[in-house]
């Protein structure tokens, strides 16, 4: 869809910024990277009244254009740079109806930005409970702008912000807050007078302060401006200092002309009473874990029969095709390879569509910000702040942009720890290893009436990761040195109803992103590995049909024991078998045999590629005509000897190798992009792969 106009979104974070960006864009959105940096942008496409189509640039949530993280800075970027493809033709600011005082000062610098500017004045519904009155038009004819009071979570307003960007004004209209060139008159002229910037007086203060981090001017421009700020005397903090105190001077006189406020007796406002309560240093944590325990409970309980109609479709499919297409290599690879490895994980997503529906739960009604704040007091114990508990938190979904996210984190120190523990998190793709495994060997009841073992099982898998991250951030504080010290600032949003529509967004959008990349690398892999199980070296597939075409094989055998005798011996003989038998006597005191080694090969470029990769093995392996799923298939293997493969010492010790070991070609990719420094991955990687023998070998031998 082309764009007639490009429209920012702006504001404080928890304004509802995001929610009405998915209000205006709905479905019509896709996320990327901004030019030139990996910080992720969303971008959407929304109709305007007069026909025209507006692409919507959802900036990141900053409290000014002054960044102290790499997100931040990216605001002042789009807005500036002229050359930057996004840069907007209009500006929405949005602004927190009930908490006008803070969310004014970044409208005041972005309207001196001398940028269109629309403010859509969200949460009105908030700030008439609590007694605010606004005079909307007094404050749009005191601006000079359009004012519009919306709801973005009840889609109140949203037909007059649309009509109020279709017929914003091409150039600023909006009257200047302070007197900026008063801030430093000598050095704002004679920057405005060597580098072109359109007689704005505050873009070129913004240059001033910010020429050294900004990459849209020339360094010989950079060098130069630090040259006028010495022959003029000119200190960053001070003036950014006079400057705030002028921008709420102006923002108090705006208040009291058109803000009203009920005086009634100090009342304690409801999210205050929820959190004394919830963020309570004893029953907060309670709490914490017994949410934790319902939604794990919850993800073996609610996907139990979506999870069985899509095993059940796979398994109809794959015999079908069978019978319909030709027998040979190629219907061989097409259903035993392709749909055999892609049946593994596909059939896991009722389970990560729940997984991320309770975490956007959790974030919409504001009690996410509540566990990073609890979580602080044991971070710091453990040489972080509360600001590494978002990437941790967010590892639960995915370690790659909870890794980008520690770019929020000014402490070289707590950063670089976080990003060297953060993939120990349990991350969505542990879960289908965790629930085929958890599956094949813990009992399906339920103890105290109430909780069922393989919720349980699960809930520990997580909280372990945990326990394992904090562990090693704590070991790492007294490796790495610093004598920076870390702080932790974070506003608290009030309690609110989540808000389905976003809920569903976002399930919908883990999902698709889930099955598209995992899908690519699952296909790729399996092809691979459907080669190299169904080939091997020299003749030695041409003996195996030869030594079972003997009259004491073929007269003694039945045809479905014959046909199994045949693909095992051809499967274990084959590349693929090669391949695990090299690496077999390293992984046998872990309890794994050369099968599961090839799995755990295939799985470094993803973790779910291990379930894909076990379905393609006995795949290869099994009977056409009885096409099982993949967990009865490993509910049935056995070993040489006629015990069982996958035993509870096997299981947990797979499942300890897994919560540990780094197999992800993306987390590895994505903490070389952030460190630039190849030393730090290598590392991770080392250590990871270290604690994930030791952790499996001491947990089969326990077991066994």
């Amino acid at each position: 869809m082309n764009a007639d106009i490009k429209v920012a979104l702006v504001g404080n974070p928890n304004t509802g910024k995001s929610t009405l960006f998915n209000v205006l864009t709905g479905l019509n959105q896709k996320i990327g990277n901004f030019p030139g940096v990996t910080v992720d942008k969303k971008t959407g496409f929304c109709d305007l009244p007069d026909g025209r189509h507006a692409q919507i640039v959802d900036l990141p949530g900053t409290y000014s254009l002054y960044p102290k993280s790499r997100d931040e800075s990216i605001v002042f970027s789009v807005l500036a740079d002229k050359s930057n493809p996004l840069r907007p033709d209009l500006v929405v600011v949005i602004l927190d109806a009930s908490n006008l005082k803070r969310n004014l000062l970044l409208y005041t610098q972005v309207a001196d930005l001398k940028i269109p500017v629309v403010i859509a004045l969200n949460m009105m519904d908030l700030a008439k409970k609590g007694g605010i009155t606004i005079d909307v038009d007094g404050m749009a004819q005191r601006l000079g702008i359009p004012v519009v009071p919306i709801s973005a979570r009840r889609q109140e307003g949203i037909d007059k912000l649309k009509e109020a960007i279709a017929f914003a004004s091409k150039i600023a209209l909006q009257e200047d807050t302070i007197d900026v060139e008063a801030l430093a008159p000598q050095l704002i002229g004679q920057i405005s007078k060597e580098i072109r910037v359109d007689h704005n007086p505050y873009y070129a203060l913004q240059l001033a302060h910010q020429h050294e981090t900004i990459n849209f001017i020339t360094p010989a421009e950079s060098a130069r401006i630090e040259e006028l700020e010495h022959e003029f005397g000119f200190h960053s903090q001070k003036a950014q200092a006079s400057e705030t105190i002028a921008r709420y001077n102006f923002i108090n006189d705006l208040l009291y002309d058109t803000v009203h406020q009920k005086v009634t007796a100090q009342e304690e406002t409801l999210s205050n009473r929820i959190d004394k309560v919830l963020t309570h240093k004893i029953f907060g944590f309670i709490i914490f874990f017994g949410i934790l325990l319902f939604m794990f409970q919850s993800i073996f309980a609610w996907s139990v029969y979506p999870m069985k109609l899509i095993a059940d479709f796979f398994v109809w499919a794959q015999s079908s095709l069978h019978h319909i297409l030709p027998s040979g290599p190629l219907t061989s690879l097409v259903v035993d390879g392709v749909m055999g490895g892609l049946s593994g994980v596909m059939v896991f997503i009722p389970q990560i569509a729940i997984l991320f529906g309770f975490i956007s739960i959790l974030e919409d009604t504001g009690y996410m910000s509540r566990v990073t704040f609890m979580m602080d007091r044991i971070m710091r114990k453990v040489g972080l702040n509360g600001k590494s508990v978002v990437p941790l938190i967010g590892g639960f979904a995915c370690a790659v942009p909870s890794i980008m996210s520690t770019r929020n984190i000014e402490n070289w120190k707590d950063r670089m720890i976080t990003i060297m523990v953060t993939p120990l998190v349990t991350c969505s793709a542990r879960l289908p290893v965790y629930t085929l495994l958890i599956a094949l060997v813990v009992p399906d009841r339920n103890v105290w009436w109430i909780f069922n073992l393989q919720g349980l099982a699960l809930t520990g898998m997580y909280l372990f990761s945990l326990v394992s991250a904090v562990t090693v951030a704590f070991v790492m504080k007294y490796i790495l040195k610093s004598r920076e010290r870390g702080y932790f600032i974070m506003e608290l949003p009030v309690y609110r109803m989540p808000r389905w529509k976003n809920v569903g967004h976002s399930m919908y959008d883990r999902v698709k992103a889930f099955v598209l990349q995992a899908g690519k690398v699952i296909i790729a892999v399996s092809v691979i590995l459907w080669v190299l199980a169904s080939y091997g070296p020299g003749d030695r597939f041409q003996r195996i049909d030869q030594k079972y075409h003997q009259p004491q094989y073929a007269q003694h055998l039945k045809s479905d024991d014959l046909h199994r005798a045949i693909a095992s011996e051809k499967l274990e003989n084959s590349y693929a078998g090669a391949l695990g038998h090299v690496i077999e006597p390293v992984i046998r005191p872990l309890g794994f045999d050369w099968k599961i080694g090839i799995a755990l090969i295939t799985s470094f470029a993803a973790r779910e590629v291990f379930v894909g990769t076990m379905a393609t093995i006995y795949s290869v392996q099994g009977d056409a005509e009885k096409m099982e799923s993949v967990q009865q298939k490993m509910h049935t293997a056995k070993n040489p000897d006629g015990s069982p493969v996958f035993t509870v010492a096997v299981a947990f010790s797979l499942m300890m190798f897994y919560a540990f070991a780094m197999q992800c070609a993306s987390t590895v990719a994505v903490v070389y992009r952030e460190t630039k420094n190849w030393r730090w991955p290598a590392a991770q990687f080392a250590y990871m792969t270290v604690l994930a023998y030791l952790a499996s070998f001491i947990t089969y031998h326990l077991l066994k």
